[in-house]
């Protein structure tokens, strides 16, 4: 909502009325009040937005709404005096609707608490304290709607069949907040494809209810011929507008149709097995600068880690063919089975209509077995062992939580390191505990480890210029362990990840997400794109070691040995090709045969003593794709 916003201190309510203020500064709006914070610790004391605005309509007929979207921390509201019902413990996520009669001029004022935390990775280091500064972090919109006009459009994509989608259905619910007259009417309702050509649908619902009621009509439309939505390299991203009309007053929303379960040879969508190569997504930046971020690292998952986005990510991430691992937004240590379930009804609820969402995170890192870390060799390795023996932890709760996921969904229900029997895997060799190489160790010894792995990595710094203790996602005590300059620790970052995530695929693992797609402060952190939105050397080799069809070795290659060569394939077809590879003054090629979704044998390299790197090589139909190791 366009506007002048102040915000200030709460100093006193009078009568009930409106909260008055002090020590009252502009802020920007979306955002966070920054400003204000950095004068006051908020220890006891409320704060509050303030705005003016005129009215809207152009006619007394119509009706005025306003729709408040990620008010963290709301705890109560005031139009030009009056208090209006809010739910405070509604997930911020959720929009908050609220309808008034408006003056020539009008006041709004929210009143936020900053004791009531967001939860999830607000409550961590992993992001600076201000991320979670309570405020209008999405932004205020004033709507003008008809005096009868649709208030809710759920629409819910279906398919039955033999998981290719022969038979498709939109469900659609429709709520109707009635005016001052009774209606009898019928909703017009249209499908259409969104930029392909396909079939389209028409139907109709009758509605009828009486004046000032809110009425809800319900029907189904059935997709002639559907085209299904598919990851990214599996398929072209089909999706529908399905669009209502009722009266002058219309409303839209854009669905795609997609089945994924989960088997024992991992995430198969539309009945097809997928690979998905994943990364983490932390709050603090552009929704679809960071889905764009994602597909340039040829990933195929976008893990929302710990906090609920924008809809605009879902958005973009159907757009570009990414499946969601959503969080719930729940610290740890905070989850409940009820407010679990409540998270994730709105979750379903709020981004459910979106190809996308795919899988539903419930507790992630309950427990850390290695908060204090481990150093490599032979008595590290034996010091991991005994750690993740005696880890315990009790996921009855997350389990609980887990069963309430509708089925259109995969569940991960606990999210966390080795020895948590945890559904997904943090594994951090060579930053937390023993070396990135020792990765082939654990993957050999537990292979369930590698089944689905939800965090990778390493951190690094870019700057000498801001202490690495105040930088979020770093610790300096490991730090100063593996490199402790700016050179030295963006190499070392982007050696480990590569060297996890060439062992993950040669180990054919299912789904593996590096962590983190962005630093969220300067400095540095565990992300492979700055705060600024530069590429550190991570990124490169992420990109790399995500190439679809890529031949890796089977270990870092040294000057003097034969080292053997795998070619992993994760598209859906059989793959006959030539491996290709020089070191120094020697080269060599293999033809090899691999399978959909597999890894095969691709010969090995001869490395001279004197050689300064390895480069390797794969022909496909529309390109080369190329490895190369410095050594």
């Amino acid at each position: 909502m366009a506007g002048k916003w102040m915000a200030g201190i709460v100093d006193s309510f009078v009568d009930g009325g409106p909260p008055t203020l002090e020590h009252v500064r502009p802020v920007s709006v979306p955002g966070r009040p920054t400003g204000l914070a950095r004068e006051h610790d908020f220890d006891d004391e409320l704060i509050a937005y303030r705005t003016t605005f005129a009215d809207p309509r152009t006619t007394d007929d119509d009706r005025t709404l306003l729709a408040l979207r990620g008010t963290a921390g709301l705890t109560g509201v005031w139009i030009n005096g009056t208090e209006q019902d809010v739910d405070p413990d509604e997930p911020y996520f959720l929009p908050t609707r609220l309808e008034f009669e408006p003056n020539v001029e009008n006041e709004l004022i929210l009143c936020f608490d900053p004791a009531r935390t967001p939860g999830g990775i607000y409550d961590t280091d992993e992001v600076p304290p201000a991320y979670g500064l309570p405020g209008i972090w999405w932004g205020v919109d004033l709507q003008v709607r008809p005096r009868t006009f649709i208030s809710d459009f759920a629409v819910t994509p279906r398919l039955e069949g033999q998981g290719q989608g022969e038979d498709a259905f939109i469900d659609v619910e429709i709520t109707v907040d009635v005016g001052d007259e009774p209606i009898d009417d019928s909703i017009t309702l249209s499908l259409r494809p969104e930029g392909f050509r396909g079939g389209g649908t028409m139907g109709r619902v009758a509605i009828e209810a009486d004046a000032g009621e809110r009425a809800t009509a319900s029907t189904t439309l059935e997709v002639r011929d559907p085209a299904l939505w598919w990851p990214r390299g599996y398929g072209d991203q089909h999706r529908y507008t399905v669009r209502a009309k009722l009266g002058a007053d219309s409303t839209e929303r854009v669905v795609g149709l997609r089945t994924i379960e989960e088997t024992e040879d991992g995430l198969v969508v539309n009945g097809r097995p997928v690979r998905a190569r994943g990364v983490s997504r932390l709050p603090g930046n552009d929704t679809r600068a960071d889905a764009e971020r994602a597909a340039e690292l040829n990933a195929t998952l976008l893990r929302v880690r710990g906090h609920a986005p924008r809809p605009a990510l879902y958005a973009a991430c159907d757009e570009l063919g990414l499946l969601v691992w959503q969080d719930l937004p729940v610290s740890a240590s905070a989850l409940e089975v009820e407010s679990g379930k409540r998270h994730v009804a709105a979750i379903t609820d709020r981004y459910g209509a979106h190809p996308s969402l795919a899988l539903v995170g419930v507790q992630n890192e309950p427990v850390d077995p290695f908060e204090k870390p481990l150093g490599s060799g032979s008595r590290s390795r034996l010091a991991f062992r005994w750690r993740t023996w005696r880890t315990g932890f009790d996921g009855s709760t997350a389990a609980a939580v887990a069963d309430i996921v509708p089925d259109e969904y995969v569940a991960v229900p606990v999210t966390g390191a080795p020895g948590l029997e945890a559904t997904a895997t943090t594994l951090f060799p060579g930053w937390q505990y023993l070396d990135a190489t020792d990765i082939e160790r654990l993957l050999g010894r537990y292979p369930s480890l590698g089944s689905y792995v939800g965090a990778f990595g390493a951190a690094s710094i870019t700057t000498d210029e801001v202490d690495p203790g105040v930088v979020p996602g770093v610790d300096p005590s490991l730090l100063e362990r593996h490199a402790d300059t700016v050179d030295a620790s963006l190499a070392y970052q982007a050696t480990t990840i590569r060297t996890v995530a060439e062992a993950l695929r040669r180990h054919e693992s299912t789904l593996f997400v590096a962590a983190t797609l962005r630093d969220t402060g300067p400095g540095g952190g565990r992300g492979m794109v700055t705060h600024d939105d530069s590429t550190k050397p991570a990124f490169d080799a992420l990109s790399s070691a995500y190439e679809p069809v890529q031949a890796v070795v089977d270990r870092l290659p040294k000057g003097g040995e034969e080292v053997p060569i795998t070619l992993v394939n994760d598209t859906s077809t059989l793959l006959e090709t030539t491996v290709s590879w020089r070191a120094g003054d020697r080269s060599g090629d293999t033809s090899v045969t691999v399978n959909a979704m597999g890894a095969a044998s691709a010969g090995s390299v001869d490395v001279p003593p004197n050689a300064d790197a390895v480069e390797l090589s794969v022909e496909l139909d529309d390109r080369s794709v190329h490895n190369r190791y410095d050594l």
